[in-house]
């Protein structure tokens, strides 16, 4: 019978002991080591926002256009064929300045012809009165009968109303006749014209459209629904030439009634403040603000941070420099901001940049300025 020995058995257990001390001081040096460098990570350094709540305002905005606040369609009160145009659009015109002229000729043969009558008339009143004055005499002696006498009178009171006729139709002719030069009747700038020479127009057809200078409006299309908020609301205009500046503006007019086509109400907002810069025609955005009762701090849109399971903020801890994530709600997003209403307090600070670096066990430091 063999008999085998134990002795190489416990060598090789001796040397796998072995191996695995070692393996296990390796092991526990590293993880020495990883937390000698956590222990020597240092701060990260952040910005950070005060959390302030105010009011919430909320904006609504619309297009508008720059329009006077009066303007004129001017027309010939005389029938006839245009003989010149003397403005064009955009020019200054003084009150009574001419804008256009009709063909005269017409018009002069009208006047001549009235003339002519009046002068018939007068001779056949002078006539008849002589007439008159005879029949009278001749009556007075009894020469003359009593139905003589009447038709003398008659004739003579007919010939007194063919003047006055005549005299009436000289004045509306030579009317006529002024009436064939278009005047303004205020100062003002013209923003059309809609005739042109050759061209017959009719009595009361729109020639020429001037704008009154001095009040300014912006004129926009409002939806039914916002009717309430434009009659309330505090409005400012401001021009898409000049975005820097903004216009008080007033509601000075509201139609009671709304476009067939657009179903929208036509809003006149008088702009005070409007001066000589602001012409006619330019485009505008009319702004409504309105407070709601409910208040939102207003923060840096780089300070939000979500990963698919909603808004948050790291809130920031001087005293121990930790941060903490906490969820929000947004009122509104904007280019560059969020209005935050829930989530956070008043006085809270959050870090406002580089939010998608951080983690819960991470530790910051408050900059005034980041440097990279």
């Amino acid at each position: 019978m063999h008999q085998f020995s134990s002795q190489p058995a416990d060598g090789r257990l001796s040397r796998t002991s072995a191996f695995l001390a070692a393996l296990l001081c390796l092991g526990l040096a590293a993880c020495t080591d990883s937390a000698a460098e956590q222990e020597a990570k240092p701060d990260r350094p952040v910005l950070v926002a005060k959390v302030h709540f105010e009011e919430i305002v909320p904006e609504r905005t619309f297009v508008a256009s720059i329009r006077p606040r009066v303007e004129s369609d001017i027309g010939f009160r005389v029938t006839g064929k245009v003989a010149r145009r003397l403005v064009q659009v955009g020019d200054t015109v003084a009150k009574g300045t001419p804008l256009a002229e009709l063909d005269e000729t017409d018009l002069r043969l009208q006047a001549e012809q009235a003339d002519a009558e009046l002068n018939a008339a007068r001779t056949a009143l002078a006539q008849a009165e002589a007439e008159e004055n005879r029949s009278t005499e001749l009556r007075r002696r009894g020469w003359a009968s009593e139905a003589a006498f009447d038709r003398q009178k008659a004739a003579a009171a007919e010939a007194r109303s063919r003047l006055a006729r005549a005299e009436r139709s000289v004045e509306l002719t030579r009317n006529n006749l002024s009436y064939a030069t278009l005047t303004a009747d205020t100062d003002g700038v013209v923003t059309a014209t809609l005739v042109e020479p050759g061209q017959v127009v009719a009595a009361g057809q729109t020639a020429v459209r001037i704008a009154e200078l001095g009040d300014k409006e912006a004129v926009v299309a409002v939806p039914e629904a916002l009717l309430s908020r434009v009659r309330q609301g505090e409005a400012s205009v401001t021009l898409w030439s000049d975005r820097d500046r903004r216009y008080a503006a007033r509601l000075r007019e509201l139609s009671p009634a709304a476009d067939p086509t657009t179903r929208t109400y036509l809003a006149r907002f008088a702009m005070p403040d409007a001066g000589d810069d602001v012409a006619f025609g330019m485009s505008a955005t009319l702004t409504i603000k309105g407070g709601t009762g409910e208040k939102a701090a207003r923060l840096p849109l780089s300070a939000l941070f979500n990963q698919g399971s909603g808004p948050a903020l790291w809130v920031v801890d001087r005293t121990t420099g930790a941060v903490g994530l906490k969820p929000v709600r947004v009122a509104r997003y904007d280019a560059r901001d969020v209005l935050v209403t829930e989530g956070v307090a008043e006085g809270d600070e959050i870090v406002a940049l580089g939010v998608q670096k951080l983690d819960p066990a991470q530790k910051v430091r408050v900059v005034d300025a980041l440097v990279y």
